[in-house]
Formats: C-alpha cells, sequence, structure tokens
C-alpha cells in the first residue's frame, strides 16, 4: 500500500487523521510573591532581577594583605540560576567560600538544585547583604578596583536582608547556616502554575490489510490556552521537598510552617525556631563567616587569600603597602594587648576645678590576676567608691568571674569607656602621677567590652553603655560558673543564651542589653565622670576638692 498524503481537504479529512488536543501540562512550581496575579501570559510572579554571583574581597581596614572573601548571592532564583552558580564555582577553582544570600525567592526545582549543588561542595552559607566599595556588579568597564588584587571589594551585613519563599530551600544546603536577628528568613504556602496547551498534530499513517499504521507524528502548531493556579501543594511535591529537608538534615517544622502560611503573607521564622528545626546551625550572623579576624587563625580559613601589598597597576603606579590595623579592639588580637591594669583617674576638664570627680581606669586584657591587682587599688583608697571605667577586650573568665563578685561586693558602678589621660600615659616608664592620681577624660567613642569583659560588666550596681560605645559577646567557657554567677547579679537569662550560642564576637545593641538586664541605663560614663555632676546635691562619692594650688594650676591661664 502507498502512504496516504494530503492531496487536498476532503481526502485529508476522510483518508488522514488530524488530532487536536487540549494538554494539561504542569509548568514549573513556584512560589508566588503575590497571590494575586495570575495573568495568563506569566506563569510565575516577578521577583525582581534574576539572581547574579560575584566573588567579594572584604573591604574592612587593616585585614591586607590576607583578606576574606565571599560569593555574594543577590536577586531572584529562577531556572537557569544553577548553570550560573556552577560557572562561578568553577572559575574559583574548589577554593570553597562562603555564599552571603539576598533573595526573594523564585523557582522551587531551581531551589533544590541549588541546595544540593552547597551541600555537594560543602559549603556554608548566610542571610546578608553586600555592599560594594569601587566598583558594582552592573557596572560596565569600571577600573577602580584595578591592580588592587581583586574585581569586587565590600563589606557584608544581616540588617535588611531577606531569604524568603524559595530562598530557604537553597539555604538549607549549606553546611553552616547562618541568619542572625537582623536578616529576614521567611516562607509561605507554594504556588502552582498549570499552563493549558492546545496542541495541532499531523499524522500520517497507512491502511495494511485494513488496519492503520501509523508511519509519523508531529507538532504543527501549538497555542496557549490558558492557565490557573493552586495554592496548596500536592501530596507529591509535598513528600519531594520533606525528602530533601531530611536529606540537608533539616527538620520537617519548616514544610509545616510553609504549609499553615497563606501563599499572600510570608511567616517569619525567628532565631530560636530555626535553631530548634535545625535551619540554622547556630545563632550568628553572618559575621561568622567574612569577619576579617578569621584570616588570622591557624590554619587559614579556606575563605582567606592574600594579595601581595604592592602590586603594579596598569599606569605603572604602586599601591601603597596596607595601613597596619589600628589599635583598637576590632583589629589587635588579644594576646598582643598588654594586660588590664588600674589606675586612678582625676578629670580634667577645667569646668570643674576646683570639685573633679575621679574614678578607676581599668584597660587592657583580663587575666588570673586582675581581681587581685583591682583589690589592692580599692584598698588603697579606703572607704570611698569609685566608679570603674572599663575598656577591655575580654580575657580570662574567671578572673572576669572574681573581678565582678569583687565590685559588687564593694557596691562600685562600672561604665564602659576609654580613657584619656592628659600629659602622659601610666604605661609610660617617665610618666609619673601627682599623689597617685593621673589627669583624664573619659570618651565613649572607641570603648569597648568583648568576651570576658561583660561579666566583669555584670558586677557593677549602675551599668553603662554609651550609644557611641560598644559591647559584645561570645562563647567563654566555664557554663555552670558563668549562668550561676550571673543569677546572682540578677542578670536576665537572655545574656547566658547569648553567650553560650555565640561562636565569634556578636556586637549587642542597646535595647538588647537593656532587655536582658545586663545594663541599668544607655548613658554614657559622663553620667559618672562628667565635669557638671560634681555640683548636684547629694555630691557624689567620687567627687574630691583639690588643694589651692593645684586648682590653680589645672585652670588655665586666660590671656
Amino acid at each position: 500500500m502507498v502512504p496516504w498524503r494530503r492531496l487536498h481537504s476532503q481526502a485529508w479529512w476522510s483518508l488522514g487523521l488530524i488530532c487536536l488536543v487540549s494538554l494539561l501540562a504542569m509548568g514549573h512550581a513556584a512560589f508566588a510573591a503575590d497571590a494575586k496575579k495570575s495573568t495568563p501570559e506569566k506563569s510565575t510572579p516577578d521577583f525582581g532581577p534574576t539572581m547574579r554571583f560575584v566573588v567579594v574581597r572584604s573591604s574592612a581596614p587593616g585585614c591586607e594583605p590576607t583578606c576574606p572573601e565571599w560569593i555574594s548571592a543577590e536577586g531572584s532564583i529562577e531556572a537557569g540560576t544553577p548553570a550560573l552558580f556552577k560557572r562561578t564555582f568553577k572559575a574559583l577553582g574548589g577554593r570553597k567560600l562562603p555564599i552571603v544570600v539576598d533573595s526573594p525567592g523564585g523557582n522551587v526545582e531551581a531551589a533544590l538544585t541549588l541546595g544540593r549543588l552547597i551541600r555537594k561542595n560543602k559549603l556554608d552559607i548566610a542571610v546578608g547583604k553586600t555592599g560594594f566599595v569601587g566598583c558594582l556588579p552592573d557596572m560596565k568597564n569600571c577600573k577602580e578596583n584595578d591592580g588592587k588584587g581583586a574585581r569586587y571589594f565590600g563589606e557584608a551585613y544581616a540588617n535588611g536582608a531577606i531569604c524568603n519563599s524559595a530562598c530557604p530551600l537553597m539555604f538549607s544546603g549549606g553546611i553552616r547556616r547562618v541568619v542572625g536577628e537582623w536578616a529576614f528568613l521567611g516562607v509561605h504556602q507554594i504556588t502552582t502554575t498549570y499552563i493549558r496547551t492546545k496542541l495541532l498534530y499531523r499524522t500520517t499513517y497507512r491502511m495494511v490489510k485494513g488496519k492503520k499504521k501509523i508511519l509519523s507524528t508531529r507538532v504543527v502548531s501549538r497555542k496557549n490556552a490558558g492557565s490557573y493556579k493552586t495554592y496548596e501543594m500536592n501530596k507529591p511535591l509535598e513528600r519531594k521537598l520533606a525528602a530533601y529537608l531530611k536529606e540537608m538534615g533539616v527538620g520537617l517544622g519548616v514544610l509545616e510552617t510553609m504549609k499553615s502560611t497563606p501563599a499572600s503573607s510570608i511567616q517569619q521564622l525567628v532565631p530560636y525556631d530555626m535553631l530548634q528545626m535545625n535551619l540554622v546551625t547556630s545563632l550568628d550572623a553572618v559575621d561568622l563567616l567574612i569577619a576579617p579576624t578569621l584570616c588570622r587563625s591557624n590554619p587559614l580559613p579556606a575563605s582567606c587569600r592574600e594579595v601581595p601589598a604592592n602590586i603594579a597597576k596598569p599606569t605603572g603606579e604602586m599601591v601603597a603597602s596596607a595601613e597596619p590595623a589600628p589599635s583598637g579592639l576590632e583589629t589587635q588580637p588579644a594576646k598582643e594587648l598588654a594586660d588590664m591594669r588600674f589606675v586612678l583617674v582625676r578629670g580634667s576638664n577645667p569646668l570643674c576645678n576646683p570639685n573633679c570627680p575621679e574614678w578607676i581606669s581599668a584597660e587592657g586584657a583580663i587575666t588570673a590576676d586582675t581581681p587581685e591587682k583591682l583589690r589592692q587599688l580599692l584598698d588603697s583608697v579606703g572607704d570611698r567608691r569609685l566608679p570603674i571605667v572599663i575598656n577591655s577586650p575580654g580575657g580570662d573568665v574567671l578572673g572576669a568571674l572574681a573581678a565582678g563578685r569583687l565590685i559588687r561586693e564593694r557596691k562600685l558602678d562600672v561604665a564602659v569607656a576609654r580613657t584619656d589621660f592628659i600629659g602622659c600615659e601610666p604605661r609610660q616608664a617617665d610618666c609619673t602621677a601627682e599623689d597617685g592620681v593621673y589627669n583624664g577624660l573619659t570618651v565613649d567613642a572607641g570603648g569597648g567590652c568583648g568576651s570576658a569583659c561583660p561579666i566583669m560588666l555584670a558586677g557593677g550596681v549602675k551599668r553603662l553603655v554609651g550609644p557611641r560605645a560598644q559591647l559584645s559577646v561570645h562563647s567563654v567557657g566555664q557554663e555552670q560558673k558563668v549562668k550561676a554567677y550571673l543569677e546572682d547579679m540578677a542578670i536576665g537569662p537572655g545574656l547566658f543564651t547569648a553567650i553560650q550560642l555565640y561562636s565569634v564576637e556578636r556586637q549587642l545593641e542597646l535595647d538588647r542589653m537593656l532587655k536582658y538586664g545586663l545594663i541599668t541605663g544607655h548613658q554614657s560614663a559622663d553620667e559618672l565622670t562628667g565635669p557638671g555632676i560634681c555640683r548636684s546635691e547629694p555630691r557624689p562619692e567620687n567627687c574630691r576638692e583639690a588643694s589651692g594650688a593645684k586648682a590653680q594650676a589645672s585652670t588655665p591661664v586666660k590671656s
């Protein structure tokens, strides 16, 4: 028999076969940012720009020549996003850099693929934004960073960063997973978009012994026949997501929250709930993965890369050597800081003469000898109750506990600030204090209290941290002793929880310190050492009137 061919319309309809079928094809599942959008032309909601991946080097002062680097992942997750990530990771030659993600969500299947790629390559992930210095990822022909050893420089921060909808599925793939209290991670119900398509087939066949034998079938036209959406995940997809979360070691509480939250809203997961669900591995924030201090560790983390201090620019210039890290709590290693010393200081502001405040300046690293040094100084001043102005990166935990108890025993007030000395520094060999008292001023800016220092601060009756001073915590060991001590000092349990859960330095905001009961007020050290306090009634115990000769010498001569 000869195959039937299309000779004319009548023959085609009588001898050929045209199949007009309406097929229901399920499009990719996606989270909807706005569940009310149901235009037939769009099968997925508009999440804004597509996710882009760029490698960023820290621009933190003082970290050069060895600085941390990370992969900045910002934008919506789409079907082609995993391929972009593979390309970026391949270019790194196997270097395992942490991922800092900021995304509103997007394609579920792509998010699952990204999560598996992240887990396969054993990468860490944090929710955060990247603020760029110099060249931006969207800039063309930018040469500002040429010759500096990296294409992009910047800083990562948690405030305002989001990981919503499908993004938590990508996030689940990380080895270490951190969000922090200032970032936002939210989930909701999945929106599945179904696309209806009309297909026109042409089938050619021939008759063999009275039966049709199909020779070929091909699509000759394809038309959109509309779409519809459902706002509840179907059972097969639910099983698929449950298996994925189990594979990543994440609790099914995440899935239950997704199912119970309407697609038209977002349910934020708070840090402690995420910890219980094992969605995060600690309550740290993005600093855990990108802090410049990481590059002082031994062995050096894979995210740290050394760039020679002098690199030739295309113009032949030389980049100046990186300046040494400024002295201070943020950049100077504790082992290079001197042990804590205690000295008596008198306010040198001429506005207070002849009756000026005095205080004990406590600066340096806390050691096992710190409590005894403090006791000796307190014994030397007799019954006078002088406030302590502390500036310390921390140190020995047992020393901090003993010093804090001594402070509470003597009913002393404590403020976090640094003391600027007038004339000479106590540590200078040729610096002699008159009658054992130095002249100085207290300054909040640059003052800090980290690591074990807040434990010592907790011993104060009044405990002040001004808005320009910094206080930070992290795990310090001696859990039972620290917990019992904080209870004795009537400090809320939130502080102990924070100390135990943060594995690297984490700065506490003023409202958080007040909530924990660590501070009694957010006034600056001037509340205890300012030149005007000695004019108040009753006069504070730390005010002392200088002799006439000393007062005259301290007063500047008017011309």
